[in-house]
This record gives C-alpha cells, structure tokens and sequence, in this order.
C-alpha cells in the first residue's frame, strides 16, 4: 500500500510575514520568530512597565542580545481565521497592522544587532509604520482611504510618558509624509508599481534615523 505524501506544517502568522518582510527589503535575520514568541505569562514575568496588544522587549547582557516578542493571542487568532492573504478587511485590518508592526521590529533589532548597529526607538517605530503601508498595498493594492485608516485615526494610550508619546506622534507625522510621497509616485487606483516601490523602499530600509528623516524632508 503506497504511503501519502505527509503535508508540510502550515506557518504560523508571525512566521509568514517574517519571510513576506525579509523578501520584501532582501534581508535574512536567520532566525525562526516562532522561536523568540512568548505569552502573557512569560511576559508578566518579565515585569515590563507597559503591557500592550504587540511588544518587543530587549536585553543586553555581556555584549549579547536577548529578545522576546509578544502578540496579543486573539489577533494572532484571528488572524489564522480570517487569513490577509485571502482578504484584508475590517475583520482582520487592525489585527494584520498589529502583527506587522512586532514582526517589524524583530527584524530590524535583529539585523541591526549583527550589524553591530544601534538604533533608537523612534527609528524602529517609524519603520515599522512604513512596513504597515508597504505590506498593506502590496497585498491588497490601493485604497484610497489606506493612510487615514494607518494614520490618521490613531489613539495613543493613556499611561504613554511625554517621550514615549511624542516618539509616536514623531514616526506617525514621518510615515504621513514618506507613505503620501510612495502613494503619489506608485500606487495609481488599483494599480500598483511594484517594482520602482519596491526599489524605493529597500533605499529607505538601509538608511539609518538621520538619513530617513532627512530622505522624508526632501521628498516632502
């Protein structure tokens, strides 16, 4: 009797919008995210002073990084419900940014950290609302409405010290201007020039803080 063929294991979320990010800017961490994914438990442990739907929490000891990544478990559940590759809608907008937004930051601390690289908090923020449009329109192609929905209705949560808040409000004010610049130039109605975007975004990526602030200030 011939045995069937065994199905490989499906991805996780997380994990498929690694390998989507790390194709998109041409960039390999080497790592497995499923690997460095902790729950509420573990994350309470850690004793974090915040406890938000998506965190990257960081240490450095004896010149190693550790990093452990936390997705709220409903989003990423939903996620598996209402797949984005199938559709982005309202059922799963919010939840899909989310996940992008801690598979972001994974990536860029991960590379920066073997490039022996710094990188400031309002760098990984701004890139990873840069991240959100880029995933957002490669997968679902324009939307009119795609920026305000990124970022214009933003709320910032309560307990967000003055630098935390204005940190956000910074990447947030950077992604309006960068995403409006890439919208003007690539993204026609449902028609998307990928490959100058693609491009164009990768030049960003590789870029450090000063640079992309300065890039955004240009082309604005």
């Amino acid at each position: 009797m011939k045995r069937g063929r065994r199905r490989p294991a499906r991805l996780s979320v997380l994990s498929r919008l690694q390998l989507g990010l790390e194709a998109l800017y041409r960039v390999q961490t080497h790592l497995t995210i499923d690997a460095f994914v902790i729950d509420e438990h573990q994350r309470g442990a850690a004793s974090p002073a915040r406890a938000p739907r998506e965190q990257l929490l960081v240490r450095e000891a004896d010149d190693e990084l550790a990093m452990a990544l936390f997705v709220d478990a409903g989003a990423l559940a939903n996620l598996e419900t209402h797949d984005p590759t199938s559709a982005l809608d309202d059922r799963n907008f919010a939840d899909f940014c989310l996940a992008v937004e801690g598979v972001s930051h994974f990536i860029y601390v991960a590379l920066c950290a073997a490039g022996r690289r710094s990188v400031s908090p309002l760098e990984l923020e701004l890139q990873a609302e840069v991240d959100k449009f880029a995933c957002c329109v490669l997968l679902a192609g324009g939307d009119p409405d795609l920026r305000r929905r990124l970022y214009g209705d933003v709320r910032y949560a309560d307990e967000l010290d003055g630098d935390e808040s204005a940190r956000y409000r910074a990447a947030n004010a950077g992604a309006i201007r960068y995403t409006a610049v890439l919208e003007r130039r690539f993204v026609h109605g449902e028609r998307t020039h990928a490959i100058p975007m693609l491009t164009e975004l990768r030049r960003f990526y590789r870029m450090d803080l000063p640079d992309k602030l300065g890039h955004i200030a240009r082309l604005g």
